[in-house]
């Protein structure tokens, strides 16, 4: 379900604005449009969905139009054209009122230099929003103490912006936007202004936060690679068009142009690429259903040396090997179940291959794969993710060969 939805969006800064577009129509670009008008581009026919509870992220290089379009959003920026609609409602139709209901209740934005009040209190600086729009003191001063808690900032309620280092001054400029409790939180540049470390605390609680108050994000970056932690999806920007837009694999995996093909070419991508885009389907077993002999024919048709057994809503039930079973079916045994080894490696879909590599390496079987409910859905075995960790370019194996060291000198560590 689409939360925000922008279609055909506009904007250009200048004088009559209107003659740009004959330009624009007849493909002239950003540079030539500026030379012959002295009007500048800010966003060209930017169309893109929001579905909610996701994180979106509008990222480019400075000037591409990623900010313009944030601030768009809400109408900070009055486009030039196009629609923007918000839980189905036109923005660009509404009057003051409306739209000032819409920030109050919708959308709630955090910028990147805090805009904190430098004279209020901590929690009197997260009442702020709420104050303004009539909330009741005590009222309001509940929600900014249970915004503050949520930031992890309880105790920090009287004191002043300039007693909080810059991490802590963005999770009170997070907890004001929160303490309305917010639809769509708008973020642009939020972790900018901080040093890296920080800066990486703060993506690191976003995603926390998150996972708890399932919001609908849009985040906008410069830093490729915040986008691709943070983005469920990511919107890459270039000259206030929207060059491609996917997931961090489908953006890594399949660049749209070259122009997505250079910003993304010295990423690791072990540590995006996920289980779920490289694993195989499975052939299983089921149990109790299925006994020594079944196992022993599907092993010997797909030549296979184990195989996974589940249950009959495909929960995974343990691993068979070829030998196990033989000697079962000599035995004249029909239950499977001993020679079940449960002595197998799960994960995730969403887990990256980097940190599957290590195990990959010193496990006897193939990596299983699971959903949430425990059921089954493919497997990954050592070939493909050392397959896949290969620097076809420079035909070396950076990422790979950090992770061999590592794991010898764990390996080491263990026998020592």
């Amino acid at each position: 379900m689409s939360v925000i939805e922008v279609r055909n969006l506009f904007k250009v800064f200048g004088n009559d604005p209107k003659r740009v577009f004959p330009l624009i129509e007849k493909g002239a670009k950003k540079d030539e449009i500026l030379k012959k008008t002295g009007c500048a581009i800010g966003i060209n026919n930017a169309s893109f969905s929001i579905e909610k509870k996701e994180i979106f992220v509008l990222m480019g290089l400075s000037g591409s139009g990623k900010s313009t379009v944030i601030r768009c959003l809400n109408r900070l920026i009055r486009p030039t054209r196009g629609e923007i609609l918000i839980d189905g409602q036109d923005i660009m139709k509404m009057n003051k009122e409306e739209l000032l209901q819409v920030r109050r209740n919708t959308l709630s934005m955090v910028f990147q230099h805090f805009g904190l009040l430098p004279h209020r209190s901590i929690i009197k600086n997260v009442e702020y929003g709420l104050e303004v729009a009539g909330i009741p003191a005590e009222e309001r001063r509940k929600k900014a103490q249970e915004a503050l808690e949520l930031v992890g900032l309880k105790g920090y309620e009287n004191s002043m912006p300039n007693e909080l280092s810059g991490g802590m001054q963005q999770r009170v400029g997070l907890a004001r936007a929160l303490a309305n409790d917010p639809e769509v939180l708008l973020m642009d540049e939020a972790f900018s202004a901080l040093d890296p470390l920080i800066r990486t605390q703060m993506q690191d609680e976003l995603q926390e936060l998150q996972a708890r108050m399932h919001k609908t994000i849009v985040f906008i970056t410069h830093d490729l690679d915040e986008a691709l932690k943070l983005g469920d999806r990511i919107a890459i920007m270039k000259d206030g068009e929207i060059a491609q837009i996917g997931t961090p694999e489908e953006i890594l995996t399949n660049p749209a142009d070259d122009y997505v093909k250079r910003f993304v070419m010295n990423v690791d991508r072990s540590k995006v690429i996920t289980a779920s885009a490289l694993m195989r389907k499975v052939d299983v077993i089921t149990v109790p259903k299925d006994g020594p002999h079944v196992a022993v024919r599907l092993m010997e048709k797909k030549g296979l040396s184990s195989v996974f057994a589940v249950d009959g809503e495909r929960r995974l039930a343990g691993m068979v090997t070829i030998d196990d079973a033989v000697k079962l079916e000599r035995g004249k045994k029909k239950d499977l179940t001993p020679a079940l080894t449960t002595d197998i490696y799960v994960t995730g879909p969403d887990t990256p291959i980097a940190d599957l590599l290590g195990t990959a390496m010193t496990a006897n079987y193939a990596i299983a794969i699971q959903d949430e409910n425990g059921r089954l859905m493919g497997q990954l075995d050592r070939a493909t993710i050392l397959a896949e960790m290969y620097d076809d370019e420079e035909e070396a194996m950076t990422p790979l060969d950090e992770i061999l060291e590592n794991n010898e000198e764990a390996e080491m560590e263990r026998e020592a």
